[in-house]
């Protein structure tokens, strides 16, 4: 388990999770990003910006 760093509600991880998985807050809808694995860690997912063919 892993607390979601938008609205602070558990979030269940996978046994074999990686550092920079995506994960899904199910209370919030937030995109998260797994920043470290022992423990884990969990910020805000970044948003991808779009690069417009460049």
């Amino acid at each position: 388990m892993a607390t979601c760093t938008e609205c602070g509600a558990d979030v269940s991880l996978y046994d074999d999770i990686e550092v920079g998985e995506i994960i899904d807050c199910d209370t919030c809808g937030a995109e998260l990003e797994v920043i470290e694995v022992d423990p884990v860690t969990l910020e805000t997912a970044p948003e991808l910006e779009e690069d417009w063919g460049e």
